[in-house]
């Protein structure tokens, strides 16, 4: 798609052809194609129009119904942040008194909805010209949301009246192929720290793999969850950082749409937690912490909050006699397991434990155990009408089938 044709699809000609989509239902792509160019549209119309369906439902699940008048790209629906996600970015920035931001790199702009949505006046950028025209239509709700396709990072921030800046590199190549190092990022993470003494705060967006050490003197790491799953990290720096060091942020979803938010976090460096012995040593549970909390190295800290003992050093595991380990407004800040038994892990023993107890279907869970669950289970020869969940994994540095059952 190019801008012509993104200003047909933004036109009222546009509207009747995705109208005319929605009509024919759930068809063959390829019939809908041939169906549209003969009411009279344009090949490359349909075309474009039909891969905006598309990626208007993967941007569903992230921004949910905003995405039905939304454009896309495909960088763009892959990288966008959640809109739940960035309704907590811009929080930093109101809590900070922060008026005006520059979302630097801003893509197809969820970000900078989110930010606008909440009343902040957004300045969005993006050196993609196709990429910030698409933003421009997203934002075009929103008077006190301006798109430029510039290079955000050679803003007069000052004459501006910019007094924050959040950016969201992009971690992908050209070929689509994901980007870990930071240096590799565009821009690279150095080149928007080195704004961080222009404005009150900064936020930048990252990838979850990012390793502890890349983080930047001085600022604030929080890595975040959405019911269950990692999906970023963010760097804060200034006022719109809450303290030094790492965190989580732990969002869990309610059946009637509201959600809970948890920070977790730790004073100091982690501190070192007991281990069990051998699996003699396992308690009555076994809880595998939120993956923001293990991402964010606080595993031991929330072992030790928990009057637990983990179950070897260099595993997010640990044990207790709690049924859950919650957060002080109730929400879970574990996946919890109750022990039933435990023996050394080997196919054979295993094979003969489970048809001994007569079990037919396993949930496999592992960690720290180079073990595929897809090739293990037909080795198991399964037979009967029970059900079990294993949890394969080291204890002590021992590899140990725990067999359990969800808290």
């Amino acid at each position: 798609m190019d801008k012509a044709l993104l200003s047909v699809l933004a036109s009222p000609r546009g509207a009747a052809l995705f109208g005319e989509i929605a009509d024919l239902g759930q068809v063959d792509p390829l019939a809908a194609s041939s169906a549209l160019r003969k009411a009279g549209y344009e090949p490359e119309l349909v075309a474009a129009a039909l891969t905006q369906v598309r990626l208007r439902e993967k941007g569903s699940l992230k921004l949910g119904p905003f995405a039905e008048r939304m454009f896309f790209t495909q960088a763009g629906v892959e990288q966008a942040t959640r809109l739940t996600v960035a309704a907590h970015h811009a929080r930093r920035f109101l809590a900070a008194g922060i008026t005006k931001v520059a979302d630097l790199t801003c893509g197809i702009g969820a970000d900078s909805m989110a930010f606008a949505a909440l009343g902040l006046d957004v300045l969005s950028t993006d050196i993609d010209e196709l990429t910030a025209a698409i933003a421009a239509e997203n934002l075009s709700p929103f008077p006190n949301a301006q798109v430029r396709n510039t290079d955000g990072l050679a803003t007069d921030f000052a004459s501006e009246g910019i007094e924050g800046i959040f950016a969201d590199p992009a971690r992908r190549d050209g070929t689509g192929r994901r980007l870990f190092s930071p240096d590799h990022y565009a821009p690279p993470l150095d080149a928007v720290w080195n704004l961080r003494s222009r404005v009150r705060g900064v936020g930048i967006k990252v990838g979850p793999g990012i390793p502890h050490d890349a983080v930047p003197d001085g600022f604030e790491a929080q890595w975040v969850s959405l019911d269950g799953d990692v999906v970023e990290a963010g760097l804060w720096f200034g006022e719109v950082a809450t303290r030094e060091g790492l965190g989580a942020l732990v969002l869990s979803s309610s059946r009637d749409g509201s959600q809970q938010a948890t920070e977790y976090t730790a004073d100091g460096r982690d501190p070192q937690a007991p281990h069990v012995e051998s699996s003699a040593g396992l308690m009555d549970y076994i809880h595998e912490p939120d993956g923001a909390i293990i991402r964010a190295g606080l595993v031991a800290h929330l072992t030790n909050e928990a009057s637990g003992t983990m179950l070897d050093p260099t595993i997010a595991y640990f044990t207790s006699d709690q049924a859950a380990v919650l957060a002080a407004n109730d929400q879970h800040l574990t996946h919890s397991y109750r022990v039933i038994d435990a023996i050394p892990f080997n196919v054979k023993a295993l094979r003969a434990y489970l048809r001994d107890s007569k079990v037919g279907r396993v949930t496999i869970k592992k960690r720290g155990i180079s073990v595929t669950p897809e090739q293990l289970r037909p080795q198991l020869s399964l037979k009967g009408d029970n059900e079990a969940t294993l949890i394969l994994t080291r204890v002590n540095n021992a590899k140990t089938a725990i067999v359990v059952e969800p808290s």
